[in-house]
């Protein structure tokens, strides 16, 4: 038995419906779509949006895609997640939980667990998102801190910063995707998922830069610390240097959008036709946006993309499986959280 810690560790992913069935979708869909991160309109607009052209028909064909890749062990995002956790608490001598933004294990229960069991000080929140976005970083650290507030928590909150252009997690993930590109290998797509151009206007500080300047993303600025677009950039020329790609062998795409607003292009989609027409047979694709297999991956990827891919014209499209529970992402994790726990200086900030 573990000796009580005054530091833990927090980790979070998205989170996942509880059951593949349209009720529980449905109320994963409202919790996640009405996060003012998520679709940035005011309260009632929102409310509208949601119930009137979202909920009504959505979770139908949202709970079938589910149903396609749900597990023995439930939700791949959720059962992968906590397989993660549990081989973090086979080697750290701390606390370490993992949480979800919506759903179950919510953050708020994962925080009251810690802290019944343990004398916190410290606590160190891992959001297991590469790239920063406000509908994923943001929201998770909002709602943290509202927790530690709402129950008069006498914490001291440190977040680990995005990690797309950490050179030990860079290597992880080139060597994650090399065996996929060993062999019979045309074209890799690097598939990001995507975002409405607004969002990256929001989290702009200055207001000034993103999307308002010609090359915002390859102009220096204090912007790109919270640009999601120049951080896809970043990873993906990290990325093509390490596995010594040519340029006419790989792209970049965005995935998953929806509504009506302008969202971050060219699409996966229409990507995928494209180089299906330009006659590449057999099609490489990988999301670095995500650092677990979720439904955006197994169904929109693999399923749909690849029917996609095979109607234009190609062959074969291989999903290149996200990070999961990959012994050297396991190791990084392990390293990050020990340096918290030995005090020894990491990419954090304190909130």
């Amino acid at each position: 038995m573990k000796t009580p810690s005054k530091k833990a560790i927090l980790c979070a992913n998205l989170g996942s419906p509880t059951a593949p069935d349209v009720a529980s979708v449905r109320e994963y869909l409202n919790e996640f779509l009405m996060d003012p991160q998520v679709i940035q309109l005011p309260w009632l607009l929102r409310r509208m949006i949601v119930s009137l052209f979202v909920l009504p028909k959505r979770p139908f064909a949202s709970a079938l895609a589910y149903q396609s890749i749900w597990r023995e062990k439930g939700s791949p995002l959720v059962a992968s997640s906590m397989e993660l956790l549990t081989q973090l608490q086979q080697r750290l001598s701390i606390p370490v939980e993992m949480s979800m933004r919506y759903g179950s294990p919510s953050i708020e229960g994962q925080i009251l667990k810690i802290v019944r069991e343990n004398p916190i000080e410290e606590l160190l929140f891992i959001p297991l998102y590469p790239h920063y976005a406000d509908s994923t970083i943001k929201t998770s650290v909002l709602k943290v801190e509202e927790i530690i507030q709402n129950h008069q928590l006498n914490i001291k909150l440190s977040v680990q910063n995005p990690f797309y252009q950490d050179e030990k997690y860079i290597e992880v993930l080139a060597n994650s995707i090399s065996p996929y590109i060993e062999h019979d290998f045309e074209h890799i797509l690097f598939s990001y998922h995507g975002l409405p151009l607004s969002h990256l206007k929001t989290a702009d500080p200055t207001h000034q830069h993103c999307l308002k300047l010609e090359n915002c993303c390859t102009t220096e600025s204090i912007a790109h610390k919270t640009c999601y677009k120049h951080q896809t950039l970043i990873t993906t020329q990290k990325l093509v240097e390490k596995l010594q790609l040519k340029s006419e062998n790989y792209s970049l795409a965005f995935q998953s959008r929806l509504g009506r607003a302008k969202w971050l292009e060219p699409s996966t989609h229409n990507r995928i036709i494209e180089l299906a027409s330009q006659g590449v047979k057999n099609l490489k694709v990988v999301c670095p946006a995500f650092v677990t297999d979720c439904l955006e991956t197994l169904e929109e990827i693999e399923i749909q993309a690849k029917e996609t891919f095979q109607q234009a014209g190609g062959q074969e499209l291989t999903l290149i499986p996200c990070l999961n529970v990959h012994q050297q992402w396991v190791d990084l994790l392990v390293d990050w959280c020990g340096k918290f726990e030995n005090s020894i200086p990491l990419n954090v900030e304190n909130i």
